[in-house]
């Protein structure tokens, strides 16, 4: 198998960059006019059923408040509460799971969170749903929980 090699005398050279000089008050009317656009924006009020919105706040603050009977840490830093959902019109639904199927508080622990969410006001309706999969693992557990219970 042969190549063919192509013989090259040259290349030609690229373009140089040109660099405008810019003066100093050039320069700074630029800034001056992105910092107006930039601090002439107002922040967007977070919705209040979404992450960072008082409601869904006051929802987690709620759960944040429900313990395990078994383990001195709250169900949400334990990584029981696997979504919380806050709708406009005040509907939160909470899904959770509970550490084994088998728990003690697998009849009441659903019940109360539903009564303390629908506790919070402006939570109209709330729902719990209690769910196996992805099973419950010390995994889940926030570093805060973790740190409480010694294994940090």
């Amino acid at each position: 198998m042969s190549y063919e090699v192509d013989q090259v005398d040259g290349v030609p050279s690229p373009p140089r960059a040109r660099v405008e000089v810019e003066s100093a008050a050039d320069t700074f009317a630029r800034k001056r006019d992105y910092l107006e656009g930039f601090l002439a924006q107002k922040p967007q009020a977070e919705p209040a059923g979404e992450p960072g919105g008082a409601l869904y706040e006051q929802v987690i603050d709620a759960l944040k408040e429900i313990y395990d009977p078994e383990i001195p840490v709250n169900i949400y830093e334990l990584g029981l509460i696997y979504g919380v959902d806050v709708t406009e019109d005040g509907h939160a639904a909470v899904t959770m799971t509970l550490t084994t199927p088998h728990c003690p508080v697998a009849e009441s622990m659903p019940a109360e969170v539903e009564l303390r969410v629908s506790a919070v006001p402006g939570i109209a309706t709330a729902e719990v749903n209690l769910v196996w999969d992805p099973p419950w693992d010390p995994a889940k557990m926030s570093d805060e929980a973790r740190l409480e219970l010694g294994m940090l």
